[in-house]
């Protein structure tokens, strides 16, 4: 029996199409069920652990692991989307319900009502826009929590704040080559 070579003309490269919100949390979901995954992340009892992931269409993604009382500090991922869920444990998200100048500014002082808080458990998490300020927090005394998290595009860049009361303050800038 012979065979020949298959011979097809070469398929033209699809459109690269960036994934939406949903696509990324849909990504962040089925990654944080995933218990091969999520077993395969080394826990550092002082620091947080991270593993780089392929996200869909091009996207940044880490899995993450929070020791107990750990957290981010305020920050935003200027211009990408994201989304992140909790796959263990639980995380406590606190972030900005107000759109900030993009540029331009060291200081600003929010109003009273811009503060919004939200616990993720285990399954548990949300999508969020460009230039979206939060901070994270594993609050356990004991027990480590462990996300997925996706960005699109991948991400640019990270400013870091620090907030005194209602005065939000633009602290660092800080490029891939700072984290990775």
């Amino acid at each position: 029996m012979s065979v020949s070579p298959l011979t097809s003309p070469t398929p033209a490269p699809a459109p690269s199409v960036a994934p939406s919100q949903a696509e990324l949390l849909d990504f962040v979901r089925r990654a944080a069920a995933d218990a091969e995954l999520i077993a395969s992340l080394p826990l550092d009892p002082e620091g947080r652990t991270w593993l780089r992931l392929e996200g869909p269409g091009g996207s940044e993604a880490w899995l993450i692991g929070w020791p107990p009382g750990t957290g981010t500090g305020w920050h935003d991922h200027a211009d990408s989307v994201g989304a992140f869920l909790t796959a263990s444990g639980e995380l406590r998200e606190n972030s900005l319900a107000a759109r900030l100048p993009t540029d331009g500014w060291r200081t600003l002082e929010l109003t009273e009502d811009v503060d919004r808080e939200r616990r993720l458990g285990a399954g548990q998490g949300r999508a969020f826009g460009r230039h979206h300020v939060h901070e994270v927090f594993n609050d356990s005394p004991d027990r480590h929590a462990v996300s997925v998290h996706a960005y699109y595009p991948p991400l640019p860049r990270i400013r870091r704040y620090s907030r005194t009361g209602q005065v939000l303050r633009l602290e660092q800038v800080e490029s891939p080559e700072d984290w990775q």
